[in-house]
């Protein structure tokens, strides 16, 4: 590859260098985009079609919510291809060297598409999500699994992913897999807009370079515009991520006559207002902040600590040697930060019932003390499958959009 076209590519990347959460990064969505810079004339965001969930995201998880925070709970493969670029890639000196570089020189011209770049990213989300949305409810109900036994929704433990797609569909349907599905697709409209709205301030709020202030002082205020974004955008569409969680893990109950629990999205919200209030659909939300920090912090603190130890000598300037980096380090961030997701979700299920935990540490202490570590994992293997298949239908959907309107527009995020 000639230096153009790699400093093309780093400088593309170089755009945002946070990691978010919604749909992660898959190694052939990545290779897809890296052969499509020399084919086609590129949309500004090349890198920036696959986000989370945060959400958690997930929740989570958004083109512009991976400037400001990431989503720690589906993160596991998320931009392995960002350490190939550092945090402060001067954008301008690449336009500069790479005049012919269209990606840059179009960006201007697209404030004035906002408004169909909005509606295509939201076209996008519905598309990669409803294509992922069996594996995500299958991944909700193996990780809630023993908070719904508790409440006598289901009758024993999922065996695995193979078993609980097998009982879903003979007890439910097929149509069922795709259960809370709308309310994700929903979800990304606001948080689109949200995003909009925060990324400048707290950009502005948080400005500090690596090289100017310091390592520390740079990290610091990573994590603190992360937090501070992530928790402002949660803070509106908490809700929503509450209610695609309850009615994903509405089984049909066999010791309830195999009834479910809600009728809808605006059923969720009534039967929880009714019997929590306002706080039912909030349950789990600080340590769902608390987990945007958290995984940030292992992103970055792994990717600086392990690149001047494993990127040496020939691997310092070898791409595959960065993207590998990068995606162990996701990986690892990921998965570290998992137990904060299961957590947080396993508290959303309490709402409406009996017994309830009394906070997130309470919530950790009873489940690591009566189900064990490995509980807290429960459902880690279906949320990397689930981005296999979110990122695939992206990358093919962007193929799509440059075929039919020799462009791509806004991606489908959170």
């Amino acid at each position: 590859m000639s230096g153009r076209k790699q400093s093309t590519w780093q400088g593309v990347i170089g755009c945002s260098h946070t990691p978010h959460n919604d749909v992660p990064l898959l190694v052939a969505f990545t290779l897809t985009k890296f052969t499509m810079v020399d084919q086609v004339q590129q949309h500004p965001r090349i890198i920036q079609k696959v986000a989370g969930q945060l959400h958690l995201r997930t929740g989570v998880p958004l083109y512009h919510q991976r400037q400001s925070f990431g989503n720690y709970s589906n993160a596991a493969l998320l931009y392995p291809v960002m350490p190939t670029c550092r945090a402060t890639t001067d954008i301008s000196s690449i336009v500069a060297t790479n005049n012919s570089a269209s990606i840059f020189a179009a960006a201007p011209a697209e404030k004035g598409h906002f408004l169909i770049d909005f509606l295509m990213g939201g076209v996008s989300a519905a598309v990669s999500k409803t294509a992922a949305a069996p594996i995500e409810r299958i991944k909700l109900l193996i990780q809630n699994q023993d908070e719904m036994i508790k409440s006598g929704r289901l009758s024993e433990p999922y065996k695995g992913i193979g078993d609980c797609f097998k009982r879903t569909m003979q007890d439910e349907g097929v149509v069922a897999l795709w259960r809370g599905n709308t309310a994700n697709v929903i979800r990304y409209f606001p948080t689109q807009a949200l995003n909009f709205a925060f990324k400048d301030y707290f950009k502005r709020l948080f400005n500090f370079k690596k090289e100017k202030d310091g390592y520390w002082k740079w990290f610091a205020g990573n994590l603190g515009s992360g937090g501070a974004a992530g928790a402002s955008s949660l803070l509106f569409v908490y809700s929503l991520d509450y209610a695609r969680t309850r009615l994903a893990n509405d089984a049909k109950a066999a010791k309830k006559g195999g009834e479910r629990q809600f009728n809808g999205l605006v059923d969720v919200y009534k039967k929880t207002l009714a019997s929590d209030g306002v706080a039912g659909l909030y349950r789990g939300f600080n340590i769902s902040c608390v987990g945007i920090i958290v995984y940030r912090g292992l992103y970055f603190g792994m990717y600086d600590s392990l690149k001047p130890v494993l990127l040496v000598g020939s691997l310092q300037d070898s791409f595959f040697a960065s993207f590998a980096l990068g995606w162990l380090i996701t990986n690892g961030a990921g998965l570290a930060s998992y137990p904060i997701d299961t957590v947080r979700r396993r508290m959303m299920m309490t709402s409406g019932e009996a017994v309830k935990y009394k906070s997130s540490m309470d919530a950790f202490t009873q489940i690591l003390k009566n189900e064990g570590a490995k509980s807290l994992f429960k459902g880690a293997g279906a949320n990397i499958l689930r981005a296999v298949a979110g990122a695939g239908v992206l990358a093919g959907y962007d193929k799509l959009q440059v075929i039919v309107f020799g462009k791509k527009y806004g991606s489908g995020g959170a």
